[in-house]
């Protein structure tokens, strides 16, 4: 028997988790949720309950329609920021570090409890009490850290052992968990169980809120209860583009990465190929575009079509397809988490608020209230009109880059693993960083005309982390990749 669906995930046991509901009849969204949920204690330094994210939907019957459940700034309730920012330089390697800040003043409104209830609530079949008992069990009963999990609590060793509450999960016995030890986070099973149970509102409204507003304020932050309860997901309509007779529908404004990567496929079109020398130019100019104004227009009405026209004349990803071509496209982000655990609430907070990358006119300066901008950008590609793929890629500012590249290689045509195995490039702070096996004729070329180039000695999480499911709409046929940087896996219903 042909599968009832795919799913695609950051962790094999997250994909299991999608695909068995696929076997017991659930459809796409259903899988997405349940993998999300999963993921949250399979891969609790990139997501979780104190996270933020994206779910695009689209297939037979369904208008294309993005979830926006991303984390907006706090501070409605009136209080003043006393605590600083922490900055944590990050080291992917030797040579590559990025700094990244925690603590309570990094913590902003989470969204992913209020999002994935909407999702379910607007195109889901099963009740969320049986997507979120199992996550809740497999928090509690815990699961080994495998090597990439294990890799990004190394890297993220300051932040995950700065206080109390965050050693007590995540360094139980003295030292950071490493590969093959058990994570467990009691909290979040007794969180999940409530959600499952009684909804967003278990997380929402109450208790919890009030947990973390008495955590953060007594901390320095500005996170609180009436943040909470003036929060809501909004649902938004894609930004779109074609290329060579597909389109490619993804996350709008206010979010700057779908955008982005729409105008970087809009500029390759109009090219002469898409070799690494031109993908670095469109990189280039994207990097250009995304000036002052770009950052202030984000949230401004109608501010996609004007810039496209005016132009052109971050976590962790999973992705879910149906055997009837219902897709959902999911990317979360946690950031690197701010290493603020709220006892009692199984909250690990979002540092969004010290996210460079995503506060490019500065730290907290965005109103109360006000979306983060993010470079999430869960995607859908449509072929006379039926999803043909649903993708999306964890990796702070290199997610537009690896999402544009995977996109490129499966349009060429290639099977989704060696469209997400291929080595990608990225281009920032005038620096073209490279993974072997990139064209080195290329390269070459690029270097001669003046571009500084970083040769990487192996594949790393630094490129993003890419999720693909894709069906044939000929034959139906259902098929996947996971991304070997972050240990992603494919598993079929």
């Amino acid at each position: 028997m042909s599968p009832r669906g795919v799913v695609a995930a950051g962790h094999p046991l997250s994909a299991e988790a999608g695909a068995r509901i696929l076997r017991e009849g659930g459809n796409a969204v259903d899988a997405a949720v349940a993998a999300a949920l999963a993921s949250f204690s399979l891969e609790s330094a990139l997501t979780g309950l104190g996270a933020g994210g994206f779910m695009i939907v689209g297939g037979p019957g369904v208008e294309p329609a993005v979830i926006d459940f991303f984390v907006a700034a706090p501070g409605l309730g009136g209080h003043d920021l006393t605590g600083e920012l922490v900055p944590v330089p990050v080291h992917f390697d030797e040579t590559t570090s990025q700094v990244f800040n925690a603590g309570a003043a990094s913590c902003g409104v989470p969204g992913t409890a209020a999002g994935l209830a909407l999702a379910l609530d607007r195109y889901g079949s099963v009740p969320m009490s049986e997507l979120a008992n199992p996550a809740a069990r497999l928090a509690r009963e815990g699961a080994p850290l495998n090597r990439q999990q294990a890799y990004v609590l190394r890297i993220l060793e300051p932040i995950y052992t700065d206080t109390p509450e965050a050693r007590e999960i995540y360094a139980p016995e003295g030292r950071i968990l490493g590969e093959g030890d058990v994570f467990r986070y009691p909290d979040l099973g007794d969180a999940l169980e409530r959600y499952g149970a009684e909804g967003a509102a278990a997380l929402c409204e109450g208790e919890v809120p009030r947990k973390v507003e008495e955590y953060i304020l007594s901390r320095g932050g500005t996170l609180s209860v009436a943040d909470f309860e003036a929060y809501e997901p909004v649902v938004r309509t894609p930004v779109g583009a074609s290329y060579r007779g597909r389109e490619l529908l993804t996350n709008p404004p206010p979010s700057a990465g779908g955008i982005l990567i729409s105008y970087s496929l809009a500029l390759l079109e109009r090219m002469d190929g898409h070799g690494p020398e031109q993908i670095a130019a469109v990189m280039e100019a994207a990097n250009e575009a995304r000036d002052d104004e770009f950052a202030a227009s984000l949230g401004q009405e109608g501010f996609a079509r004007r810039f496209m026209s005016d132009r052109l004349g971050s976590t962790t990803h999973l992705a879910a397809m149906d055997q009837n071509g219902l897709c959902a496209s999911v990317t979360c982000s946690n950031g690197t988490g701010s290493g603020m655990v709220v006892p009692g609430t199984g909250l690990h907070l979002n540092n969004m608020l010290g996210e460079e990358d995503l506060n490019p006119m500065g730290f907290h300066q965005s109103d109360p209230g006000v979306r983060i901008s993010s470079m999430m950008s869960p995607t859908l590609i449509l072929e006379g009109g039926q999803v043909i793929a649903g993708l999306g890629s964890a990796g702070s500012n290199r997610i537009r880059s690896a999402v544009l590249q995977t996109t490129l290689n499966l349009l060429d045509g290639v099977g989704p693993q060696a469209a997400v195995d291929a080595p990608r490039i990225h281009l920032e702070s005038g620096l073209l960083q490279s993974e072997p096996g990139v064209d080195e004729q290329a390269l070459s070329r690029i270097e001669a005309a003046g571009q500084k180039v970083f040769r990487w000695g192996e594949r790393n999480l630094f490129f993003g982390g890419v999720q693909i499911v894709t069906r044939n709409p000929e034959n139906g046929r259902l098929d996947g990749a996971g991304d070997p940087r972050r240990g992603g896996a494919v598993a079929y219903g």
